[in-house]
């Protein structure tokens, strides 16, 4: 157990690996479940180029709402529980949650999920015992610990989560004043989008997803249902393999690709970014130039690894991230909502296309929205 005012070197720790409610994630509704592409959506390349252009200009989508409510209970402590403080985006949004914490006058007390179940619930239970302000689930589904939850709730400690769920807003089933994470299925678009509109609607398309997962299933169709959309396009595969092998699998299924398809396979869309650096070998054995065809693009949630292969022109042509740092703010807001006893935000980030003209300089992509200003004044701390 560590108390924490700001993580520092955090933002060093890239990890493509999914979190464990990216493992887990549930969709919230039948409908949810149903809607794979997007309402009312007649011209397919023509929304792609819109997506593509809209999401570079970076102008909207990450701005929160100005109005919030005074800091609550300045000097108290709040607990984050990591799934698991070794995965690179988990750490990330730990350390906004410290910088957050650290602007609205709260100490952070940051715990250790260890990547499993029995931590996860151990973290939980030592968190409840501290009786904070309140709680942050940090990567983990929120119905796996929905007992202990329970028990938080009952001791008048809100709870809001990170990824602890499929879909972003609140889970009152499982006890969570609201989950705050980007739409999948707005990943998943633009990410198919990106190859839609850089081909102009010709696109080779083989979507690469991870069955174990189903939140990783959702994307995959939703990127695949969004190509088929395009009449020029095709779909020329649905690809299962584990992304915890990817550095294992990925070169001999990458060969058996371009041997099945030629070049007709211009463009690889995956769910996670892990593919992408198993399937380079394969791709320069082949002597496939490192800025494709055939392109490789993530809908994940963007991580070091990535942003380096994409800034290098390193065999990844783009990916899409969250923005996990205004993410950890937002959760410190929702945090001091619920103390107060005020609605949730409604606030729903969107996700970022990630090209080579866009890459950050840095491990992490921070938006340059004046979210950390917003914040700071609705709690009167500017």
């Amino acid at each position: 157990m560590r108390t924490i005012l700001i993580v520092a070197a955090l933002l060093l720790t890239g990890c493509a690996s999914p979190t464990v409610a990216e493992m887990q994630g549930r969709s919230t509704s039948t409908a949810a479940q149903q809607r794979l592409t997007p309402d009312g959506l007649t011209d397919v390349l023509a929304d792609a180029r819109k997506r593509v252009a809209e999401s570079l200009e970076g102008r909207t989508g990450f701005t929160p709402p100005s109005g919030s409510v005074a800091a609550q209970h300045r000097g108290g402590t709040i607990a984050f529980i990591g799934a698991d403080l070794g995965n690179g985006g988990i750490n990330t949004v730990g350390q906004a949650v410290a910088e957050a914490a650290q602007a609205i006058g709260w100490q952070v007390t940051q715990l250790d999920g260890k990547g499993n179940a029995q931590g996860r619930t151990q973290a939980l239970n030592q968190a409840v015992a501290l009786r904070p302000l309140g709680i942050v689930l940090g990567g983990f589904d929120a119905t796996e610990q929905a007992s202990t939850i329970k028990q938080a709730a009952e001791a008048g400690i809100p709870v809001v989560g990170w990824h602890a769920g499929a879909t972003p807003g609140p889970m009152p089933a499982a006890g969570v004043f609201t989950n705050v994470t980007t739409d999948p299925l707005e990943v998943a678009w633009l990410a198919a989008a990106y190859a839609v509109a850089d081909s102009g609607g010709r696109a080779g398309v083989v979507v690469l997803t991870d069955s174990q997962y189903e939140i990783a299933v959702r994307k995959a169709k939703a990127m695949e249902e969004y190509v088929k959309l395009c009449s020029g396009c095709t779909v020329l595969s649905y690809e299962d393999s584990p992304i915890e092998d990817a550095d294992a699998r990925m070169p001999s299924l990458v060969s058996t690709l371009l041997q099945r398809n030629g070049d007709r396979l211009g463009y690889l869309l995956g769910v996670n970014g892990n593919y992408f650096g198993g399937a380079k070998s394969a791709l320069r054995d082949a002597g496939r130039p490192a800025t494709g065809p055939p392109m490789s693009v993530a809908a994940g949630d963007g991580d070091a690894a990535e942003f380096q292969r994409v800034r290098t022109g390193d065999y990844q042509a783009a990916t899409v991230a969250e923005p996990m740092l205004l993410q950890g703010w937002q959760l410190v807001d929702e945090l001091n909502r619920a103390i107060a006893g005020a609605a949730p935000s409604g606030f729903v980030a969107k996700p970022a296309l990630i090209t080579r003209a866009t890459v950050p300089a840095g491990p992490v992509f921070d938006p340059p929205s004046g979210y950390r200003e917003i914040y700071r004044k609705a709690w009167g701390q500017s």
